[in-house]
């Protein structure tokens, strides 16, 4: 979820992305059937449909734009809106069986934080995130000289919500220093496929274009 000031929907890649968005599909294999879930971030609400299509979970999200939250809406899904930066605070502890943010952490003000609140709401965190550290963005850094335009960095730089990106290296570290506990995780390659888990990080981090982390407090 981006920052409240941010002029585009920032919750999600593109709306009409979400239809071919794999991580979606691996989140909703990750969550225990009949789970309390909130889907931070949640966009037009295709996860949490997924979700209650597959998993028969309860279901709820938050979503800062307002057609996002319109098209839950129209979809039937509970969703109120509201600000990961700001309004996670409102959440108990342990409300959740899992608190999702699929490809938002990057577009926050305050990822840290962000990642804390989520470990506090839900007795399981699952992020899902563009890897920046992946070759093609190395190559189009190193010899184009330019900032990358992929399918999971799809904006200019200068209109991207994105505002915090980070490689799989990165996420990891950052898990580290909050002290969470990786549960699972899983690196996805351009096609959509998983990377070896036997790999080493530093594989992921070169081959993985996007990454999905289950967390949880020690």
């Amino acid at each position: 979820m981006s920052v409240a000031e941010a002029p585009v929907p920032t919750s999600r890649i593109a709306a009409e992305d979400a239809g071919r968005r794999v991580d979606l599909d691996l989140i909703a294999d990750l969550v225990t059937p009949g789970s309390r879930v909130l889907d931070v971030g949640c966009g037009d609400g295709s996860l949490m449909d997924r979700l209650q299509q597959r998993r028969e979970v309860d279901a709820r999200g938050m979503e800062l734009s307002q057609p996002g939250v319109n098209e839950c809406v129209r979809r039937g899904l509970s969703v109120v809106q509201g600000d990961a930066d700001k309004d996670l605070v409102h959440y108990p502890d342990g409300a959740f069986d899992y608190a999702v943010l699929s490809q938002t952490i990057q577009a926050t003000g305050n990822p840290k934080l962000v990642l804390m609140e989520l470990l506090r709401i839900g007795r399981h965190a699952i992020v899902s995130f563009p890897n920046f550290g992946h070759w093609s963005v190395r190559s189009s850094l190193m010899i184009k000289g330019r900032m990358p335009v992929t399918k999971n960095l799809a904006y200019a730089w200068y209109d991207t919500p994105n505002i915090h990106f980070c490689t799989i290296r990165d996420f990891v570290d950052l898990t580290h220093e909050i002290g969470a506990v990786v549960e699972t995780a899983v690196a996805l390659d351009t096609t959509g496929r998983k990377l070896d888990m036997r790999m080493p990080w530093w594989f992921w981090n070169l081959f993985g274009q996007q990454a999905v982390f289950v967390l949880r407090r020690p």
